[in-house]
């Protein structure tokens, strides 16, 4: 392969797309997805609903781009939809913020995840400490941006992290504490001790806590607590969500990033210079949905908890051991009672024993701890129950 100077290595070999001669593979989604569509399975790997979300955002946007909202909208994004962030903070949460000053409009969460790391990582001298397994996404940014990702292990079942592994992996280098809760791709919710550690490791280290919450109306027992509303951390964290998991709207990309308004400014200044702007018409369609009752949010989360459960009585009856996800889209299923010991050739060979597609866990890893979750496979439940069914019936097979 022809060498292409530039930070693009660095992003793909963070997310683990270098192969040993160089060549640079596709992501597990895209790969997966294209065994989908190539064998005709039913796709459980990559977390995309396979049904629209609420009319009435539908219709916003419709109306909207009837109505001339097809240009550029201001640079935080409209005004409309920060008012709309801000009261939903608000009226979920109790955390009060000033939709001009500390609230910024992205192009979905992955746009603020990329712009807050690029504004506030400067160098190989910094870290960024990540649970692992992570989102891809988190392993490529730090990449991009040069720095260090330090991982602390969550570990089957419970995946909840160990407090002396997240003490000894917080230091006086580490720039951001990245969090992601409800956790992808494990499903798990942090506990209230382990967001409370965080804050002291954050404080005590000067770092600044991003926290990833695009699944947080998805949470099955109890409401979702943001780690901003912990004593002490407010002041140093910059919070990420999305419409997309929650109003099935993820080919829309609107998402948010809130916070200090300093904060908030140093991501600006990125930001203006990735995508500018973007979605104008599906922003105030973003802004209806977060006005909608409490009742749509709660069905939101009861659905999708039914869901997770059709799914996962199907895996069990298919021989797997299941970790029952507290949120999210994911179940992660452990594959080794099948008699599989490596998670990546299961998954590439269950599309012709089964007709169902899944991912494994070990793509959400580092080479190091790879082993550690080398029989652990991912499944998404945000999907139609017909079509949940379905693939519970073919995974019967396995049996």
């Amino acid at each position: 392969m022809r060498h292409i100077p530039g930070a693009w290595r660095r992003a793909a070999a963070g997310a683990g797309l270098v192969g040993a001669d160089g060549t640079i593979h596709p992501t597990i989604f895209a790969e997966m997805s294209a065994l989908a569509a190539a064998t005709g399975a039913i796709n459980l790997g990559q977390g995309f609903p396979d049904e629209d979300g609420p009319a009435v955002v539908l219709e916003a946007a419709r109306e909207a781009i009837a109505s001339g909202a097809n240009q550029y909208p201001p640079g935080r994004g409209i005004l409309e939809l920060r008012e709309a962030i801000a009261e939903h903070q608000r009226r979920f949460y109790g955390i009060a913020l000033d939709p001009e000053r500390e609230v910024l409009v992205t192009a979905g969460a992955t746009e603020a995840l990329a712009a807050a790391i690029l504004a506030l990582v400067d160098g190989p001298d910094d870290e960024i400490v990540v649970f692992e397994p992570y989102y891809d996404a988190y392993a490529a940014l730090a990449g991009l941006a040069g720095a260090r990702l330090v991982t602390v292990p969550l570990r089957w079942p419970d995946f909840q992290p160990d407090p002396g592994e997240l003490a000894a992996a917080v230091t006086d280098r580490t720039r951001i504490i990245l969090l992601n809760d409800p956790h992808n791709p494990t499903g798990t919710v942090f506990g209230d001790a382990v967001r409370a550690e965080i804050v002291r490791l954050a404080e005590r280290h000067d770092a600044v806590i991003v926290t990833d919450e695009v699944y947080e109306h998805l949470v099955f027992d109890g409401p979702h607590t943001p780690i901003a509303t912990v004593p002490g951390a407010a002041e140093r964290t910059l919070s990420i969500s999305s419409g997309g998991k929650t109003f099935s709207t993820t080919g829309w990309k609107i998402g948010w990033i809130s916070g200090p308004a300093d904060l908030v400014d140093a991501v600006l200044a990125v930001k203006q210079f990735l995508t500018y702007v973007n979605g104008s018409p599906f922003q105030p369609a973003i802004a209806a949905g977060l006005r909608l009752p409490d009742e749509v949010f709660a069905d939101a989360a009861g659905t999708l908890r039914r869901k997770r459960d059709v799914l996962g009585a199907g895996l069990r009856a298919a021989g797997f051991d299941v970790a029952t996800p507290a949120g999210s889209y994911f179940t992660v299923a452990d594959a080794a009672a099948l008699g599989a010991r490596d998670a990546h050739a299961f998954c590439r060979a269950l599309p012709g024993r089964t007709g169902v597609v899944a991912v494994p866990m070990t793509a959400f890893t580092t080479p190091e701890r790879r082993a550690e979750y080398a029989s652990l496979v991912r499944f998404a439940a945000c999907k139609r129950f017909d079509v949940l069914e379905e693939a519970a019936a073919r995974l019967a097979a396995l049996s």
